[in-house]
């Protein structure tokens, strides 16, 4: 169970393609996204915080960025409390200030997605 003293913070760690989740400044969680050609820049945004990136651009004929969320990974020592919904829900908070689109290759970012659908207005299909 989580702690009021425990600081938890989720980041965008683009040198890495991932977020991470950081519990008091250790890392305990990671949910990696493929790096797309012309990524928008800046990084290490907090989610209590404004993003670095700014949104891309959507203009006139211009789409959105597609992200695709490949895995999501938590410390087996802080498996079961809740961590990764927390850290794909505020992974996918970011990927809207950022004005990405996501598509979700990871079971775990699907099952998410179907049980919030507050979130169902980024997600693009996979493909295959």
């Amino acid at each position: 169970m989580l702690t009021d003293a425990q600081v938890v913070d989720v980041i965008d760690n683009a040198d890495q393609n991932r977020f991470e989740l950081r519990l008091s400044g250790d890392l305990v969680g990671i949910l990696g996204y493929f790096a797309f050609a012309d990524a928008p820049p800046g990084a290490g945004a907090g989610v209590g915080v404004v993003a670095a990136r700014p949104p891309g651009p959507k203009g006139r004929g211009r789409q959105a960025p597609v992200v695709s969320f490949m895995h999501t990974v938590i410390v087996e020592d802080f498996g079961h409390r809740g961590l990764a919904a927390l850290m794909v829900g505020r992974s996918l908070d970011l990927a809207r200030g950022y004005g990405w689109k996501v598509r979700p290759v990871c079971t775990y970012v699907q099952r998410f997605v179907s049980a919030h659908p507050e979130y169902r207005d980024l997600v693009v299909p996979v493909e295959g």
